[in-house]
């Protein structure tokens, strides 16, 4: 019974190592001045947890080496928690202190891939999501062992591989959204928006697929370049704003959907009113009033309407003359 809770119990603990724990049990543990921990027992598992606190304090100091000699006795006093996978996600681990993360992907990459039935499956994960948010908030990586450059496609692709491998897990989800909010804080909207829409099309059931819907018109809308470029991303944006509305009024209204809907129309009509001044200016009127026309018909408290306005009326000046 040991051996089966010990080695859940160096799951926890080895995720934790960087954290600052307080207490490791209320009942049995306590950190005493100074940050020594101090236990009613040494014996069995209190004897265990007391050696995970010394190599936890001795990882947030950076001493590497100490570290080393500290599982290996850890492994000697309980043998039975040692195993291939526990190796494998320790040299990750090493890597991931001494701040070597692109070595420290690698090995939890082939950590998982050896050993997906591990109890340390899910350590490894974490951490991995761990190394892609310092990659995308910008920590440089190193490319041809000299040069650094932010790592922010590292990360990206690092969240792809935890979505993929944590699946419908909330592991898995909260990898793909970040990926995503990634993508969309440097403004790389066109892949911010297939990252998106992925989403929704995995979790649209969910509350995550509304959130989906609210990337997707965001990223459609930041998209649009103007009234000389297509407009189609823009009606995207209008719609995906549409059916989070029907689907979930009063977050709609706490996020001022309507207000971005109004913009949108705004731009939409300004759009025709652009063509029609187009049309005006190359003498084709016929062709300018169809626009005109259709600007005043469809967004008839808008600003382009007034604007259409404006003209016919310098235009009617111009004919009485």
């Amino acid at each position: 019974m040991f051996k089966n809770k010990a080695r859940f119990i160096v799951a926890l603990a080895i995720i934790l190592m960087l954290s600052a724990w307080s207490v490791f049990s209320a009942e049995t543990w306590r950190l005493e001045q100074g940050g020594d921990w101090q236990g009613v027992s040494a014996e069995g598992e209190g004897k265990y947890l007391l050696a995970v606190a010394e190599i936890k304090q001795l990882v947030s100091m950076g001493q590497t080496e100490a570290v080393r000699e500290a599982i290996d006795k850890l492994k000697e006093d309980f043998p039975e928690i040692a195993g291939p996978d526990l190796d494998a996600f320790i040299k990750a681990e090493i890597y991931f202190c001494e701040g070597k993360f692109g070595k420290a992907v690698r090995s939890y990459d082939k950590f998982l891939a050896d050993y997906p039935e591990s109890e340390l499956y899910e350590a490894a994960l974490d951490r991995e999501f761990s190394i892609a948010t310092a990659f995308l908030a910008g920590r440089r990586k190193k490319v041809l062992g000299v040069f650094k450059i932010k790592g922010y496609a590292e990360g990206e692709k690092i969240m792809g591989k935890i979505a993929d491998r944590a699946g419908n897990a909330p592991l898995g989800k909260k990898a793909a959204v970040t990926a995503a909010e990634g993508l969309e804080r440097r403004g790389a909207f066109g892949e911010a928006y297939y990252q998106w829409s992925e989403i929704s099309s995995r979790w649209g059931g969910e509350e995550i697929g509304k959130e989906a819907l609210l990337g997707m018109a965001r990223c459609k809308h930041a998209g649009y370049k103007g009234p000389k470029y297509d407009v189609s991303g823009l009606k995207s944006a209008k719609s995906y704003y549409e059916n989070f509305t029907s689907q979930n009024l009063e977050a709609a209204k706490e996020l001022e959907v309507d207000e971005k809907l109004e913009q949108i129309d705004e731009q939409l009509a300004y759009k025709q009113f652009s063509i029609g001044e187009y049309y005006r200016k190359t003498g084709n009127k016929l062709a300018a009033n169809l626009y005109y026309d259709m600007v005043i018909t469809d967004c008839p408290d808008s600003i382009a309407a007034r604007m259409v306005e404006d003209v016919k009326k310098n235009l009617s000046s111009e004919d009485k003359r």
